[in-house]
């Protein structure tokens, strides 16, 4: 399979060159371009801000050629595979690829603990409660962070923001004043901050909504006014994944096929894993691609391991149960629906509109 996630140019590279600046170890290539900005500015503070859903080519349909985000767009990068927050901003965050940190999309199968675990939610696939099987082996998941390993380093400082958890922040200013109240501090640090938006309006109203246009460009308006802000700083706006308009089709419309299943699928809706009863992969492959093969390219755990399409590194222990006898790639715009969770719009497929997120550098 040609693999279209360039892992010399994508989210993990850039997580290592803001690790190769502060002086820690990285294990993959950085960016030379942003090595080479930071090199040249030496700057006090560091700035990622990672706007959820927010892909190149969705910013290309909705701003103008004026625009602060459009003007300042350095170029478009690749996301990791799936292109999904689970995968890309676990590796936006550490540096590594999802097939080293494990978090292979939003419903992953663990074999430990046979089961199906919504990694984010802490529960099983399609139940809200925490999973207690899951919390006993979560700590096999935990990656340090950049910002844990440069605050454990003790030369610098780091901060995260997110809109949820202990110390959340409330909305977009809140996120953007705390930001700049760090700013000020003295010292050396480096800020990532995360933005579930446009993702979560993506998802319930639609790619290109009236709310998700709204969303960017109020974006777009208030990253500018917080750039004129700061000083001494490198700011790089970023996204974990695109989107594109979706139609469901639910697996169990699909009888026969659906009774190969082992169990439930896994990954995510448009990179969907299926784990299939012994000795009817062949029966399975053929009536999969009877029925799915114009929407989607079905590949066995062979072709999968052999490519590295989910990055070069070594192995997290959970990788080869997690990925199933076969995983179903979308290169159109369906999804494959195992639950009643269904949305408009959708990610982690293999179109351009999914894959190719913008990278955006200011410099203050």
């Amino acid at each position: 399979m040609r693999v279209r996630n360039n892992y010399n140019e994508c989210l993990t590279n850039l997580a290592c060159s803001v690790r190769k600046y502060f002086g820690l170890e990285y294990r993959h290539n950085s960016l030379d371009y942003i090595d080479k900005i930071l090199d040249d500015r030496k700057p006090d503070n560091v700035i990622v801000i990672l706007f959820d859903g927010m892909g190149s080519r969705i910013l290309d349909r909705i701003l103008d050629s004026n625009d602060f985000f459009i003007r300042n767009r350095l170029k478009e990068i690749t996301t990791v595979f799936p292109a999904t927050t689970t995968a890309a901003t676990t590796s936006i965050i550490t540096g590594l690829n999802p097939i080293e940190h494990g978090y292979l999309g939003w419903d992953m199968y663990i074999n430990s603990i046979d089961k199906t675990i919504s990694l984010f939610k802490v529960s099983e696939k399609g139940k809200q409660d925490i999973c207690l099987d899951f919390n006993t082996i979560k700590d096999k998941l935990d990656n340090d962070s950049i910002v844990e390993d440069i605050n454990k380093k003790g030369v610098d400082r780091a901060f995260e923001l997110f809109p949820f958890g202990e110390d959340k922040y409330d909305n977009l200013d809140d996120m953007l004043n705390k930001i700049i109240i760090e700013t000020k501090k003295d010292g050396k640090k480096y800020i990532y901050a995360y933005d579930d938006e446009p993702d979560y309006t993506m998802h319930v109203s639609g790619t290109y909504s009236k709310e998700v246009v709204d969303l960017i460009k109020i974006r777009n308006k208030k990253v500018e006014d917080f750039c004129n802000k700061i000083k001494n700083s490198i700011v790089i706006v970023v996204a974990d994944h695109g989107h594109i308009p979706v139609e469901n089709i639910f697996l169990s419309d699909y009888p026969v096929l659906y009774d190969m299943l082992e169990r439930t699928t896994s990954i995510e809706p448009r990179a969907c894993s299926f784990k299939v009863k012994k000795g009817l992969d062949n029966e399975f492959r053929e009536l999969f691609i009877n029925n799915f093969g114009k929407d989607f390219r079905l590949y066995d755990k062979e072709d999968i391991i052999n490519s590295r399409l989910f990055g070069d590194g070594k192995e997290h222990e959970f990788f080869r149960d997690a990925i199933g006898d076969f995983i179903a790639i979308a290169y159109s715009n369906k999804c494959l629906i195992d639950n009643n969770n269904t949305f408009l719009s959708h990610h982690a497929g293999y179109t351009d509109d999914e894959i190719y997120v913008p990278l955006i550098v200011i410099e203050r």
